[in-house]
């Protein structure tokens, strides 16, 4: 039976995460703590773990993918685009409690990726990893409000927890095959702090 194995990775600090501002595609680089978050997760992976690296285009997670092949070993990474964030349109740059402020809530924004668009996208990412590297262990490096689609439309809306925030350098692995389809194999919310980062 053919499985192919996604690790959703995501990327390092940035100052915004902690101002707790909105990204979404605003091209926001790591600081220090992120690069050093990403060095941490390099130096507990292993270079049989994983077949492919891939990476939002963003800097933030393209160079977390950087530095996680530079120290680990693995292949530098491919440049896919249906890894970007969700575009939070005129809600980038605002903190979460300014959007609540002004906005009833964030299921659709002006000029942004409303939820049903980006339920659509993640099918459309999920389909492209099954065609492209069906059968391999693809180590993905992407943003929070991607990842949390992930899961909640793999795991059936049974995840995330209540509450849970998906911490930056937090890996959760998601499988296919073909009895079960896509499903959950790890799930793990929190920034890397001595957690297993293998897919098993």
């Amino acid at each position: 039976m053919t499985e192919t194995i996604v690790g959703l990775l995501r990327h390092g600090q940035t100052d915004w995460n902690i101002d707790f501002r909105l990204q979404g595609t605003t091209d926001i680089p790591l600081n220090a703590v992120g690069i050093e978050q990403a060095k941490s997760v390099a130096a507990h992976l292993s270079i049989g773990d994983w077949d492919v690296l891939a990476a939002s285009p963003l800097s933030r997670a393209r160079d977390t993918a950087d530095i996680v092949s530079s120290l680990s070993g693995l292949p530098k990474a491919n440049i896919e685009p249906l890894l970007l964030e969700r575009a939070f349109g005129i809600g980038e740059g605002l903190t979460y409690d300014e959007w609540r402020e002004k906005f009833k809530d964030l299921t659709e924004i002006p000029q942004g990726e409303s939820l049903v668009q980006l339920a659509d996208r993640v099918w459309q990412l999920l389909s492209h990893l099954l065609e492209t590297y069906r059968g391999k262990r693809i180590l993905t490096v992407s943003h929070g409000a991607l990842i949390r689609k992930i899961i909640e439309l793999v795991s059936e809306n049974t995840l995330p927890n209540p509450g849970d925030r998906f911490g930056n350098a937090s890996l959760s692995v998601i499988a296919h095959n073909e009895v079960r389809g896509w499903h959950i194999l790890n799930y793990n919310p929190h920034t890397y702090e001595g957690h297993a980062l293998r897919h098993g």
